[in-house]
């Protein structure tokens, strides 16, 4: 199943995307929820209850999409270091201040946050803050979403409270991130986390097996699978419902795969003019320009 939010004739709509990617036929759904985008659908799946009625189905090539969940009801959870050989050019880059404690590789998952704020969908431009950074890099990742919350949650219980997953591309100002030491407003500033192209429910892919690529003005940068994550979704989910409430609709981000611009001699940050592409096996396309 696909869940995509998306503006028909100037109106925020919500709905199901079919399998051969032509159509989208939109939700029954009052106006206020439709602003919300997939937030709704899943919490009512989250509740055990069924999906809202159909109206007609419209060619996905004449609506704008927008990000799945164009306003999270809170902050994104995200996960620095959480691939083997990331972890190790970040180390060697000199922005790590994790790498001063806890070394090349982490001995537990490190969390940060981006504000709701930053969301932008497919298509949208990453906006460089003009006198404020210049080292803007790109982050491909995989991006699960809670269906249903809670806390205590097991690793064995885990996978249960998952609804599904999207793409986000943590985009980060790296000179923000080493001069505050901790991270999150260098990856919080406006248009900094591309989300979409849409949510795709968890019993249609395997995030355990999953190719993550992303390229910049078509040059591939980033290609590893998910079978490469220090820590998988379940221990995520373990160590952040330990003592944080989790609730239908947050999103956490897993990680990035090696190469970011941070590695690469000199740095390759995105520029003025740059396209960024990321590809996930079952879960789509999202591309934003550099502007």
């Amino acid at each position: 199943m696909r869940i995509a939010a998306f503006t028909y004739q100037q109106q925020p709509q919500v709905g199901l995307v079919s399998d051969d990617l032509q159509t989208v036929t939109p939700f029954d759904l009052a106006p206020a929820l439709r602003e919300l985008g997939a937030l709704p659908i899943v919490e009512l799946l989250a509740g055990g209850a069924a999906l809202p009625p159909l109206l007609a189905a419209l060619p996905l090539s004449a609506v704008t999409l927008r990000a799945p969940l164009p306003r999270p009801r809170r902050n994104l959870f995200c996960v620095g270091k959480n691939y083997h050989a990331h972890a190790k050019e970040f180390a060697r880059s000199g922005f790590d201040s994790s790498a001063k404690a806890g070394g090349e590789i982490p001995a537990c998952p490190i969390i940060f946050t981006k504000v709701p704020e930053c969301v932008i969908a497919t298509g949208a431009a990453i906006e460089m803050p003009v006198g404020v950074s210049t080292a803007i890099d790109y982050e491909a990742e995989l991006a699960v979403v809670i269906g249903r919350g809670g806390r205590g949650i097991r690793k064995e219980d885990a996978m249960a409270h998952v609804w599904g997953y999207t793409i986000v591309n943590d985009v980060t100002a790296r000179d923000w991130q080493n001069r505050h030491m901790q991270w999150h407003m260098g990856k919080s500033f406006d248009t900094f986390c591309p989300m979409g192209p849409w949510l795709v429910s968890a019993d249609s892919v395997d995030a355990g097996n999953m190719q993550v690529r992303c390229w910049v003005n078509g040059e591939e940068r980033q290609n590893a699978s998910t079978q490469d994550l220090i820590f998988d979704i379940t221990t995520l989910i373990e160590t952040l419902s330990a003592g944080i409430t989790l609730y239908p609709g947050d999103v956490i981000a897993t990680g990035t795969p090696v190469g970011v611009g941070i590695g690469f001699t000199p740095p390759k940050y995105l520029q003025n003019g740059d396209v960024v592409r990321i590809a996930i096996d079952g879960l789509g396309v999202l591309e934003n320009p550099v502007v």
